[in-house]
């Protein structure tokens, strides 16, 4: 382990402690350990609190009653809004607007479906990429093919990736950039390589005249999220991986390129109990500090890759090569490591740790276009959050050393 690692989690110990304590499933089963926070991360106690309290004080339907009950839901949805802006760090709010979703997944559908047909023309161009998680990809081909049906042809272009780091490539983004060019999707921190893809070049690459859509479902709860450093035109992001309830979700868009964001179709009841659940999470991780929670689970990946790569010949870590040397000139992991044994499948193996204790994920991580060096046939994703423990960084990797 790097020194840098090694100081990071002594400093913080006692913090962490005290955070990890506030999880009340993660006390009460202290013989398993939780490795799967890029698919739904743990509750604190506060998120738990929140809903009980909402559900028992001031339960009701937003924004269709006049009631005391009615009018408190209905502020509690619009002040949500304007805390995720508070979160997220706008620095225009007054040019923004936030909506809730059931996630990521649909965030993502609703700005394809309700915004980008109405700014592309016929011979327009979007970037998309085509080895993130699917949910960054189908949408926007699902976009084209319904404009197609309109009789309006887009060319959809495949985002670059450089072969070495698996980063974003931003000299070939510019070079396949031009004037019909309206559009590119792009993903924060990958969910399969742990690697945050440096969205900021993307802008440097494309310009200011193109709209840029952020799927920020596995940075969002685990890091310091600035929207005035992204430069982007949505951001959208789940609330179950940031410490809220499953069915939670937000699209962040800024007036800027196209047309208003405003999703379509009747807007039916909203999931009060989990925007309840956000505010309280948002408010748990703005206490806490991304910062620190984000100083926390690097340390603990480096922990991890830096066993795995004394185990290289046993076990292949995904992505960027480079990022696994101790002292490594680039970025660490993220929070989420993926690899695979060389002679046990991953499911297998998945099976293997749940012996262990260890509940990690194994399979092909829902990521769009396998193959290359990717998830391919599967592979196993430790996804780590402020509950995570050294000790338990330790364990896994004696577990697999014994795998050899």
């Amino acid at each position: 382990m790097t020194d840098v690692a090694d100081g990071t989690l002594a400093e913080l110990a006692g913090w962490q402690r005290a955070l990890r304590a506030q999880f009340p499933i993660v006390t009460a089963h202290p013989d398993l350990v939780y490795l799967d926070s890029a698919a739904t991360a743990q509750k604190p106690r506060a998120v738990l609190d929140a809903v009980h309290d909402y559900l028992t004080t001031s339960n009701a339907n937003a924004g269709r009653g006049s009631y005391p009950w009615a009018n408190a839901t209905t502020s509690l949805v619009e002040d949500a809004r304007e805390r995720v802006k508070r979160f997220l760090g706008d620095p225009e709010p007054e040019r923004s607007s936030v909506h809730f979703t059931s996630g990521t997944t649909e965030g993502l559908r609703t700005v394809a479906r309700d915004w980008l047909p109405d700014l592309l023309a016929d011979g327009d161009e979007i970037v998309v990429p085509f080895h993130d998680h699917q949910a960054n990809l189908s949408p926007w081909l699902e976009a084209r093919d319904l404009l197609a049906r309109q009789g309006v042809a887009v060319r959809v272009r495949e985002l670059p990736y450089q072969a070495a780091s698996g980063d974003y490539d931003p000299a070939a983004l510019a070079r396949i950039t031009g004037p019909r060019t309206r559009f590119v999707a792009a993903t924060h921190v990958h969910h399969v390589y742990g690697a945050d893809m440096n969205v900021h070049r993307v802008r440097e690459a494309v310009g200011p005249d193109v709209a840029i859509c952020l799927d920020a479902a596995q940075s969002v709860g685990h890091l310091p999220v600035s929207l005035a450093g992204l430069d982007v035109d949505f951001l959208v992001f789940s609330g179950h991986k940031a410490l809220a309830l499953p069915g939670t979700g937000a699209v962040w868009a800024r007036r800027r390129h196209g047309p208003d964001f405003r999703p379509g179709g009747w807007r039916g009841t909203p999931n009060t109990a989990g925007i309840a659940s956000l505010v309280a999470a948002l408010d748990w991780l703005e206490e806490a500090g991304t910062d620190r929670v984000e100083r926390w689970t690097v340390a603990l990946t480096s922990l991890l890759t830096d066993g795995l790569s004394r185990m290289e010949g046993t076990y292949e870590v995904l992505g960027c090569r480079t990022s696994l040397a101790a002292g490594s000139p680039v970025q660490r992991r993220r929070s989420l490591v993926s690899f695979r044994h060389r002679g046990i499948d991953a499911q297998d193996l998945g099976f293997v740790l749940f012996s262990h204790g260890f509940m990690v994920r194994s399979d092909g991580h829902c990521q769009a276009g396998r193959g290359g060096g990717g998830a391919g046939d599967g592979s196993v994703r430790v996804s780590l959050h402020i509950h995570n423990t050294p000790e338990e960084m330790e364990r896994l990797l004696a577990t697999l050393a014994s795998l050899q």
